[in-house]
C-alpha cells in the first residue's frame, strides 16, 4: 500500500471509522468486564479480580479518550489531550496494580475460587489481542499516537488476563497465593513504561505504512514494534 493511497481522503475516513468501531467495541467490552469481575472478585474475596475490574474502567478511560478525539473532523488537534488521558490511564493502572500486588504479599486477604473469575480471564485472554491488533494496525496506518498507545492498553489488558489466570487457577489448585502479585508487579512496570511513552507523544511506529524516510531523510524508528510481536 502506498504513501499516496493512504493520504486520499476515502482511505483515511474509512481508517477513522474503523478505529471508532474498534473503540466502541473495546468499550462495551470492557464494561461487561469490569462488572462480571468487581461483582465476582467481590464474593470471592479477590483482590486480583477487584484489581482486573478496576483496569477494565481505566481501559474505558483510555478509549474513550480515543472517542472523543475521533468523534471530531479534525482529530489531529485533540491527539496530544487523548495522549494525556490514557499516559494518566496507564500510571493509575500501575498504581493500583502495584498497591494490590503489594497488599497481598504482606498477606492481606485470602481469595477463594471463582469459577466466574477464571472464565472471564480466559475470555478476555482471547478477545483482546485481537482488538489490539486491529487497533494497533489501523493506528499506525492513520499515523494516530493517540490509537496505537490505546492499542497498547488493551494488549496490556492481555497480559492482565494471563497473569490474573494463573494465579487463580495456582490459587486454586495448589494455595500458591503469591504468583499473581509478584507477576502483577512485572506488569505494573510495563504500565509505567506505556505511560512515560504516552506522555512524551511517542508513537512507536504510528506512520503510515509505505514512508519509507521521514522528513528529515532518516527511516523511522519501528524497532519497538518488532519487539512486541508487530
Amino acid at each position: 500500500m502506498t504513501a499516496a493511497h493512504l493520504t486520499t481522503p476515502a482511505r483515511r475516513t474509512a481508517l477513522r471509522r474503523r478505529i471508532r468501531l474498534l473503540v466502541a467495541a473495546t468499550i462495551t467490552y470492557n464494561v461487561i468486564e469490569a462488572v462480571v469481575a468487581i461483582t465476582a472478585g467481590t464474593l470471592a474475596s479477590s483482590a486480583a479480580l477487584v484489581g482486573f475490574g478496576l483496569d477494565s474502567v481505566v481501559e474505558v478511560a483510555s478509549a474513550a479518550a480515543v472517542a472523543w478525539q475521533f468523534s471530531a473532523a479534525d482529530h489531529e488537534r485533540r491527539e496530544r489531550t487523548a495522549l494525556r488521558v490514557i499516559a494518566i490511564s496507564f500510571f493509575a493502572l500501575a498504581a493500583y496494580v502495584t498497591f494490590d500486588a503489594v497488599r497481598t504479599l504482606l498477606g492481606v486477604g485470602e481469595a477463594e475460587h471463582s469459577t466466574p473469575g477464571l472464565i472471564l480471564a480466559a475470555l478476555s485472554l482471547v478477545i483482546m489481542p485481537f482488538l489490539s491488533h486491529a487497533q494497533r494496525r489501523a493506528g499506525r496506518e492513520l499515523g494516530s499516537a493517540s490509537a496505537v498507545a490505546d492499542s497498547k492498553q488493551t494488549l496490556l489488558c492481555t497480559y492482565l488476563s494471563g497473569v490474573l489466570l494463573v494465579g487463580l487457577a495456582l490459587n486454586s489448585l495448589f494455595g500458591w497465593s503469591w504468583a499473581d502479585p509478584v507477576a502483577a508487579l512485572v506488569i505494573a512496570a510495563v504500565a509505567v513504561k506505556e505511560g512515560r511513552e504516552a506522555w512524551r507523544g511517542d508513537a512507536c511506529c504510528a506512520v503510515p505504512a509505505g514512508l519509507e524516510e521521514q522528513a528529515d531523510g532518516r527511516a523511522p524508528d519501528c524497532s519497538c514494534c518488532s519487539a512486541s510481536g508487530e
